[in-house]
């Protein structure tokens, strides 16, 4: 088996804990670990005495491949970091991981999961993926239907031909329709049937069989998956899919190009305590609460509060005499929500990106692949970092047409390459660039490296640099 982890989404409904730069799967939104590594821990905790894992492989953008990578590091994971040039949905995504694992020489079988679910009962997760493997390596295509709990209005629901018995499953269901995301009273309808699951978006196939009812029934992300794979390139930790051939790939979901046409599709109840954690009120449910239901991270004070949610991160929060309400701190945004309207966060959204505010995109604070930098301040021509530079990292050989930069070394020990000379700086020792002059910044110790950078100019975007060489394949 090879699991292949989806890592693409952007996660905007979390909004402003997650951002498109930095989703709510790469995010500790309801542990110390963050959803993606929560989801590596959930393979690892499989019964691997029944199974043969091989590395799984990771699906995601070119913009979050340096997140995956250190996370991945961080959970001593190897992995495949398959890199989409551009968002195609599900089916296309999965038909190239498929292509990638049959090019290893074998027909794995394929457990596509998604990189932002929470999943809290371990044990039935693993009954559920048991039954699953069992179907799969007989050629049919599973998908996992959730047990619904109430009559949720957000999800597609999966129909079995028969009643779910969840405790006496021991095999999975045949399935005899996918729906769409229901009104309130059809909800309930479904759950009061019994033969409906929450479809969970989860799945599991051989991936010769996948690629095969793929070419059936949507031949044309089929040939462009297999040509995107055929023509892709290593680069250093990833495998680049050709962008030409995906490009022309059709955009679709697994569930519209495969799973409601095939005619070997069939569905394992999971009854996991399972979360695709859609919205601030899916965080409140899935998280462990006080006496009075609050759910509180960070430095808070809450009084004569029942039943909320607060996530402060950088200052003290305090909450008096409310209830059912979401209230969310970062360091440049604040969201107060009553808890049954986070739907419609997705409007803040909308109308910050229609005034093209960059706290839609990106955090105050940004992760690059050598370490990150917080944007501490910013005026009509001036900006101010604190940079933090891993060690043994180096920022790229660059140049700027728009500003010029001041770095003073707050601790560590930086090697600046200005112009044609290199030499060391250390704390309290500072270096000025003016506006055209290529250079470089590098941390060569064993401890990291923190600077304070002023810019100065008349473009301050990042945007403005001129890349000559890069470690990281950005130049």
């Amino acid at each position: 088996m090879i699991p292949v982890i989806l890592s693409g989404g952007s996660g905007t409904r979390l909004w402003p804990l997650s951002r498109s730069s930095y989703p709510k799967q790469f995010l500790p939104i309801t542990g110390e670990k963050t959803l993606f590594q929560q989801t590596l821990e959930r393979i690892s905790n499989l019964n691997q005495s029944l199974i043969n894992f091989q590395n799984p492989i990771i699906v995601t953008t070119e913009s979050h491949r340096f997140i995956v990578a250190e996370q991945l590091r961080q959970q001593n994971v190897n992995a495949k970091i398959l890199l989409e040039p551009i968002a195609k949905n599900t089916a296309p995504a999965i038909a190239a991981a498929a292509e990638l694992a049959l090019s290893y020489g074998e027909d794995p079988v394929l457990l596509i999961l998604a990189a932002d679910h929470v999943i809290q009962q371990q044990e039935e997760f693993n009954k559920s993926i048991a039954i699953g493997l069992a179907a799969a390596e007989a050629g049919q295509l599973v998908t996992f239907g959730v047990v619904p709990t109430a009559p949720e209005t957000g999800y597609g629901y999966i129909k079995a031909a028969e009643t779910i018995q969840t405790a006496a499953t021991t095999q999975p269901y045949i399935v005899e329709k996918f729906v769409e995301k229901p009104d309130l009273d059809t909800a309930q309808k479904y759950v009061a049937e019994g033969s409906y699951l929450w479809n969970s978006g989860m799945f599991m196939f051989k991936a010769s069989v996948y690629l095969q009812e793929l070419e059936k029934y949507n031949p044309a992300i089929a040939k462009n998956a297999r040509a995107s794979v055929e023509h892709s390139k290593n680069d250093l930790d990833f495998v680049r899919l050709d962008k030409n051939h995906f490009e022309q790939s059709p955009e679709d979901s697994i569930d519209y190009a495969v799973m409601e046409k095939t005619d070997k599709v069939v569905v394992v109840p999971l009854n996991a305590n399972w979360s695709d954690v859609g919205a601030w009120k899916s965080v409140w449910e899935v998280s462990d609460k006080d006496s009075n239901g609050n759910v509180l991270r960070g430095d808070t004070i809450i009084e004569s509060s029942n039943n909320t949610l607060v996530h402060a991160q950088h200052r003290l929060v305090s909450v008096l005499g409310l209830d059912d309400v979401i209230v969310i701190e970062t360091s440049d945004a604040v969201l107060v929500a009553n808890k049954n309207k986070v739907q419609d966060i997705k409007k803040v959204v909308e109308k910050l990106k229609s005034t093209q505010r960059s706290e839609v995109e990106q955090h105050r604070k940004v992760y690059r692949p050598w370490g990150s930098y917080d944007s501490i301040d910013s005026g009509d021509r001036y900006l101010v970092k604190c940079i933090v530079v891993n060690p043994g990292q180096k920022l790229s050989l660059q140049m700027h047409h728009h500003r010029a930069e001041h770095w003073i070394v707050v601790s560590g020990t930086a090697k600046i390459h200005k112009g044609k000379e290199s030499f060391l700086l250390t704390e309290n020792e500072s270096v000025y660039i003016p506006l055209g002059e290529i250079h470089a910044l590098e941390n060569p110790g064993k401890v990291p490296l923190e600077l304070i950078e002023v810019q100065s100019g008349s473009y301050l975007g990042e945007d403005d640099i001129v890349r000559f060489e890069d470690l990281y394949g950005r130049a």
